[in-house]
């Protein structure tokens, strides 16, 4: 059986093993999800999807340290942030046990018009059929729960696909389901290249698409899935954060310390563009530039660490090429700016480097943060809104006028009020636009996405 070693990204130590799937293998457990879902003799019904995931809870709960070392290990999210993504994780599961019970189609009206009398009319939802889930490597458990609870909890065969370099926690999702009592071939983690990976996203038999990473890979897959296939897309974004200049700074600077440099910056969508009233632009810069300065960087598995490695060393390399290049066009690189070993990189604050430079136009996906300077508001908006990406948003200001504003001429899927980018909590609606992503995922959502509406209509001389 071919294996493939997982590694910490701090240090390089081994930190679990895994099966590398063949092109045979994702094949064949392709055909098992179909086969299990035409199997309608042994579906699985509502309570038993319920009794099932409640296990799944049980079992999470007793075993929150083991998660958080798992994710932690191999992800390199530092361990206080990654216990909370295995709390998060559990809630997600109770959010769709929960969501089953509301999961539920609505009558049709009849009797309106002549041609309708004599009729009533019921939606009913019904599972869309096979999913299939590729995911990233920044929330290695969480977004497993995201995009494989959801199929089950309305009745979908999964197979997810994790990031070959944290597969871990997805495979143990996975054993966890099987632990609970779910049946063969409902759940399948299957950890392969990218040519087998394209096979599982492309096959006639998946009924529905989850992607979440790059957005050339996902446009790629979109691009060539089968006929009929519905696809949701995530990507990320370059988030933009408006601060108005009666802003209140005890609680913007740490609110935006944590949204740009949360698991060092490795967020779809992570602070990364902040444009700010020229009357306290040189304030705001220096306290975040200050409050960067002493965040704690290393071993991920520290609890006093805030800011953990890079997923690998050539992210380094490409944060470090970024920021050199916005040195060079001008920005003025106030703290960081430079690699602290061969996985970490300093938290970094950049002060108005040129629109056209990378860390501008691109997203960074490091712990990088850039400050520019406005002095009209509507100008401001125009540059926040000026690349083809477009996912969560925010200002901040004492305004309700402006903040309203900013709300409807910002584009982004979410704008928040006196919040970072990064906000996020497992029930609301989360997915970009443009070029970041298609559709809208969320554990509630993604329920929705992965069924189907079937009308039923009923002619009755009665009715």
């Amino acid at each position: 059986m071919n294996t493939i070693e997982v590694k910490s990204p701090f240090d390089g130590k081994v930190v679990g093993e895994v099966k590398f799937s063949s092109i045979t293998d994702v094949q064949n457990g392709i055909d098992l999800a179909q086969t299990t879902f035409l199997d309608q003799n042994n579906s699985l019904p509502k309570y038993e999807r319920v009794k099932i995931l409640e296990k799944v809870v049980k079992i999470m709960s007793s075993q929150v340290e083991e998660l958080t070392i798992l994710c932690a290990s191999e992800g390199g999210k530092p361990y206080v942030d990654s216990q909370v993504e295995v709390h998060r994780a559990i809630n997600g599961v109770k959010l769709a046990i929960e969501q089953i019970s509301a999961h539920a189609g609505r009558e049709i009206a009849m009797g309106h018009t002549a041609s309708s009398v004599n009729r009533i009319g019921y939606t009913f939802k019904e599972p869309i059929g096979v999913v299939a889930a590729i995911s990233a490597f920044n929330h290695p458990l969480n977004l497993a729960v995201h995009q494989v609870i959801p199929a089950i909890a309305v009745g979908c065969p999964v197979i997810i696909k994790p990031a070959t370099q944290t597969p871990l926690s997805a495979v143990r999702l996975i054993e966890i389901l099987k632990e609970a009592g779910l049946p063969e071939g409902w759940t399948q983690a299957v950890v392969c290249d990218r040519q087998a990976g394209e096979l599982l996203a492309t096959s006639p038999k998946v009924n529905f698409l989850t992607f979440i990473g790059s957005g050339a890979v996902g446009w790629y897959l979109n691009s060539k899935v089968a006929h009929g296939t519905r696809v949701a897309l995530e990507h990320g974004g370059v988030a933009p954060v408006i601060v108005e200049k009666d802003a209140d700074l005890d609680e913007l600077i740490p609110s935006l310390i944590k949204g740009g440099f949360y698991h060092a910056g490795q967020v779809c969508v992570s602070v990364q563009r902040i444009y700010v009233h020229e009357d306290i632009c040189e304030l705001v810069a220096s306290k975040l530039a200050d409050a960067a300065s002493r965040l704690v960087v290393g071993d991920q598995l520290d609890p006093a660490t805030e800011v953990g490695p890079l997923i690998n060393s050539n992210e380094v390399d490409r944060v470090e090429q970024w920021v050199n290049e916005a040195r060079q066009k001008g920005g003025k690189v106030l703290t960081g700016g430079k690699r602290i070993s061969t996985s970490c990189y300093e938290p970094t604050v950049i002060l108005n480097p040129a629109d056209d430079a990378l860390v501008s136009t691109k997203e960074v996906f490091g712990p990088v943060v850039c400050i520019y300077s406005y002095s009209n508001i509507e100008k401001a908006f125009d540059r926040a809104n000026s690349l083809e990406v477009s996912f969560q948003a925010s200002v901040f200001t004492k305004n309700i006028d402006a903040a309203l504003r900013a709300v409807k001429r910002l584009n982004g899927t979410t704008v928040l009020v006196n919040d970072h980018t990064a906000f996020r909590v497992d029930w609301m609606p989360f997915g970009g636009a443009k070029k970041s992503g298609l559709g809208q995922g969320g554990i509630l959502n993604s329920m929705e996405e992965m069924s189907k509406e079937k009308l039923m209509i009923i002619k009755s001389a009665v009715l």
